[in-house]
């Protein structure tokens, strides 16, 4: 296992570029703490396979150093970096059986036969496959066959780190849960550095102890999903992240006042001089609808377009001022026709140029 350092890494697929435009990777500077579990999270395209690229070493950036512990490895093989890659779609030998597979990494390296048995009985366990285990690889499912990829990086307990690339896509639901769940173990268990791609929130939310979100090939924050939910640093985050996700509305800000939807609101906090585009990030949590009585003036009107009862929970959909705006309340909570949205602006978030701007006081 290794520490991982990202210095002034950057990529771009053009030959000579000239423009933040240019790169599918723009510059990072981090550290992947030995024994981790990290999430990429992000949609496609935002620059998360080709980051994972470059830490197992298929790829070479344009820029900067990668290093696993004080080791600089940025031109070393995969082999050479001693990784262990899982990707989207299952990467086996057909002719080998099940066990063979999970054998053949071992094999290779030269472990002993009896901690081979061992540790193909116990993958063969975790991915409840004990029933196939002679059986050819060709005949069985896509997900049986992805399994078997994930237990092929699994199965090595000496690697520095081992990287996922959307690894349950072809994975029934059900199975995704169970998979998602062993991963954590796992990692638990051996202490694996582990990284961990996926557009799935739920995916990354559940697995890592740090997220990082990427966006157009820009990393805009990493976190726990805890400080990913309560403070996105960027808008992106705040619609990427939740379930609706963190409502964005345009606002004026002066001091420790906000203006907004022609509502003022006192804030608890101030904040310096602001220009520049100016927004209110608030999560449909930290709403509530009422009627125009029971508000007394506190909210803005909210001209409601759909409710989605979704079991536990509505989503009240609507606009305020022309913004769309979403509202999570309870599933027997009655929706007036005179609604108003009120807000806890305790969990008011503000944002400049789509960044998220720390009060002062």
């Amino acid at each position: 296992m290794a520490q991982i350092s990202l210095d002034k890494l950057a990529h771009s697929y053009v030959a000579k570029p000239q423009t933040d435009a240019d790169f599918a990777l723009k510059q990072i500077d981090y550290v992947w703490q030995d024994g981790g579990a990290y999430a990429l999270l992000g949609p496609s395209g935002c620059g998360k396979t080709t980051l994972l690229n470059i830490i197992s070493g298929l790829l070479t950036p344009s820029k900067g150093h990668i290093r696993f512990d004080d080791d600089d490895v940025t031109l070393r093989s995969p082999e050479q970096r001693n990784i262990a890659q899982v990707f989207q779609f299952p990467v086996i030998y057909d002719t080998m059986t099940v066990e063979q597979n999970l054998a053949f990494p071992l094999v290779n390296r030269g472990v002993a036969r009896s901690e081979i048995d061992r540790r193909v009985a116990d993958m063969l366990d975790t991915l409840d496959l004990k029933d196939k285990a002679r059986q050819r690889a060709r005949g069985l499912s896509a997900d049986e066959k992805q399994k078997i990829s994930l237990g092929r990086g699994l199965v090595r307990y000496d690697v520095n780190a081992i990287l996922f690339d959307e690894p349950l896509t072809v994975i029934d639901p059900h199975m995704k849960w169970q998979l998602r769940t062993k991963l954590k173990q796992l990692h638990e268990q051996f202490g694996h550095t582990m990284i961990y791609v996926t557009h799935d929130q739920t995916e990354a939310l559940t697995f890592a102890d740090k997220v990082v979100v990427m966006y157009e090939g820009e990393v805009v924050q990493i976190g726990t999903p805890e400080e990913l939910f309560d403070e996105p640093a960027h808008t992106f985050v705040g619609y990427f992240i939740g379930s609706p996700g963190m409502n964005v509305l345009p606002c004026e800000v002066d001091k420790n006042i906000v203006h907004m939807a022609g509502a003022k609101f006192t804030l608890n906090k101030g904040y310096a001089d602001l220009v520049g585009k100016l927004e209110i990030g608030i999560r449909p949590e930290f709403i509530d609808v009422k009627s125009a009585a029971e508000a007394n003036g506190a909210g803005v009107a909210i001209q409601v377009t759909a409710v989605e009862n979704i079991g536990r929970h509505k989503i009240v959909r609507g606009t305020v001022n022309g913004y769309a705006i979403d509202v999570l309340t309870d599933e027997d909570q009655s929706i007036p026709s005179d609604a108003y949205a009120v807000f806890n602006t305790s969990r008011f978030n503000v944002y400049q140029n789509s960044h998220l701007v720390r009060a002062h006081s």
